[in-house]
């Protein structure tokens, strides 16, 4: 739950391609949790799928744009 918008809750999830979200999400224990979230927790929600373009972090810059290596690292 987030702690500046009390109630507000975020997820995320990663998944080797398409096929694999569709096998997750025709388990019967997902299917099973989603329906007791819709009726217990969740007056609303949102979904976002996406692909990741880049990923890169503090020490793995190898995908990291040009121009942000060039600011970012030691002269």
């Amino acid at each position: 739950e987030s702690v500046t918008e009390k109630g507000k809750f975020v997820s995320l999830s990663f998944f080797r391609d398409e096929a694999a979200v569709e096998a997750w999400r025709n388990t019967i224990e997902h299917r099973r949790t989603q329906a007791k979230g819709r009726a217990r927790i969740f007056e609303n929600y949102r979904l976002r799928v996406a692909s990741v373009i880049r990923d890169y972090g503090l020490n793995e810059r190898d995908q990291a744009p040009k121009d942000s290596r060039v600011a970012h690292e030691p002269h």
